[in-house]
């Protein structure tokens, strides 16, 4: 254990290439120093000015613009013999009163600087960039000495090809791109669905389930291998909803997938005719079947996601600053947690994903309407209600088994009143629509929410059931309306 921060779960990380001697000697001594004092990796990018001092390097995916989805106060959902890196930094940045500094939006990794020294870096950075701290303005002039140290540590940790920062950026077009973005700029109370990918080759019963909510929801989600397990490919489920007469919301995690990958991903799927896009970081490997791959961390989170697509859609840039003849067309989607932290720390990171590009949200499943409904003062707190369409999750119970699994997934809360319920019902699925019902009802009129997301897990048919009861609106679909 480190004096300020948690334990490292993958060992530091060493330079691909060779410094001279003088320099190795030096990171050695860094890593060290580094190491006793927050469990450093040698990332090449320290963000600890950003993070309270606790090195965010040390949650088990190497998040580094907020928690995971399953974040708890108590310990970290991968490892549960450690406490969650981002629970610990919310918890200092807000005694330290330094909240306002997660809002940035913090780069991903320089495979080129990673395992390398960085306080040397720090001299490289001043000299190269002419930056000028006064010392004497700590004691005479406090505010400038703040700005100075402030912008020049801005420097050492947005490099020129990222320069993430902390404002809300706009979509440079106000044109809907899809009936998703159309459907929710009208104002229309919009119902959304989810169909999971088949573990097969035959595509025929999801092609069946696309047709069957077709007239009943306007877009429909398909999962990005959910709890780390494999299936039919998000992208191929989508172009295949799209063949049926149905929008597809395309899920992309970034945990199986480098920069290149996700940019090239993104850029097919634009020419296929897919405009939604759900940005997710992914569930942990651990969760899949096994044998489990080796615990890499990710090369991006959905943050850095949103902010890289939102610039490859508005900027026509890629990462690496090449500029696009014809850029992407995308609307743009994030997934929130409400149960996983505490409200007002979850609110920062809806916050930042709004700021970064994420247009809608689709929330975990709502069980405990009392708990959602102070998430949802948090975000509002934050001012980003009227920049964002929030979409709460749906999940009808098909079984008691069912209610105790879901009880048991990380970022999910569902009382012990409603798992009693199903436990005594005499037909379980009809208490299971029940729930769904009243749920629904209570959403429906909760202020600050522009539709639902029904995900139904392996039981798709019971959508069209639960929209027509629940009186929700069906799709109204102007195809013209949507530039192809």
């Amino acid at each position: 254990m480190s004096l300020f921060s948690p334990r490292r779960y993958q060992p530091a990380y060493y330079p691909y290439t060779r410094d001279t001697l003088p320099v190795r000697a030096f990171t050695t001594f860094e890593r060290w120093a580094k190491g006793v004092g927050f469990s450093c990796r040698m990332c090449g990018n320290c963000i600890l000015q950003e993070t309270a001092f606790i090195c965010p390097m040390t949650c088990p995916k190497g998040l580094r613009n907020g928690p995971c989805g399953g974040s708890t106060p108590e310990h970290c959902y991968v490892d549960e013999t450690r406490p969650c890196t981002w629970y610990m930094i919310y918890e200092r940045s807000e005694k330290m009163g330094r909240t306002a500094r997660l809002l940035e939006v913090n780069a991903p990794l320089d495979g080129r600087k990673v395992g390398h020294e960085t306080w040397l870096d720090l001299i490289r950075v001043y000299r190269e960039k002419g930056h000028h701290i006064n010392p004497f303005d700590f004691v005479a002039n406090r505010g400038r000495f703040s700005e100075a140290w402030d912008r020049y540590f801005y420097d050492v940790r947005q490099p020129d090809w990222w320069l993430g920062d902390d404002k809300y950026h706009a979509p440079a077009s106000t044109e809907p791109v899809s009936e998703l973005e159309r459907s929710l700029r009208a104002g229309r109370f919009t119902v959304t669905g989810e169909i999971a990918p088949p573990l097969t080759a035959n595509v025929d019963p999801m092609v069946k389930k696309a047709r069957l909510i077709h007239d009943y929801v306007v877009a429909a989600n398909f999962t990005d291998n959910a709890s780390a397990t494999p299936r039919m490919s998000s992208l191929a489920s989508a172009v295949k909803c799209l063949e049926a007469g149905l929008e597809p919301v395309l899920q992309l995690a970034a945990r199986d997938r480098t920069r290149y990958a996700i940019e090239s991903e993104v850029l097919g799927a634009a020419a296929l005719g897919v405009r939604n896009i759900l940005c997710l970081t992914g569930d942990h490997l651990r969760l899949g079947p096994g044998p489990t791959p080796k615990p890499d961390q990710n090369d991006m989170d959905a943050i850095q996601v949103l902010w890289m697509l939102r610039r490859m859609r508005d900027d026509g840039i890629y990462l690496d600053g090449r500029e696009m003849k014809t850029p992407p067309k995308f609307f743009l989607g994030a997934a929130a947690s409400p149960y996983a932290a505490l409200p007002r720390f979850e609110a920062i990171r809806e916050e930042k994903k709004v700021n970064a590009g994420a247009q809608f949200i689709q929330t975990q499943p709502v069980f405990d309407f009392g708990r959602f409904t102070e998430w949802l003062e948090a975000v509002d707190k934050r001012n980003i209600l009227d920049k964002v369409y929030i979409l709460p999750g749906i999940i009808p119970l098909k079984s008691a088994k069912a209610a105790h699994l879901m009880a048991d997934v990380p970022g999910v809360v569902l009382p012990p009143e409603l798992i009693k319920r199903m436990d005594n019902a005499k037909d379980e699925k009809e208490e299971g629509v029940a729930i769904a019902l009243e749920i629904i009802e209570k959403l429906r009129a909760t202020k600050g929410i522009h539709g639902l997301h029904i995900m139904a897990v392996h039981w798709e048919e019971i959508m069209p059931r639960l929209i027509d009861e629940s009186g929700l609106p069906k799709p109204v679909r102007e195809p013209s309306a949507v530039p192809a």
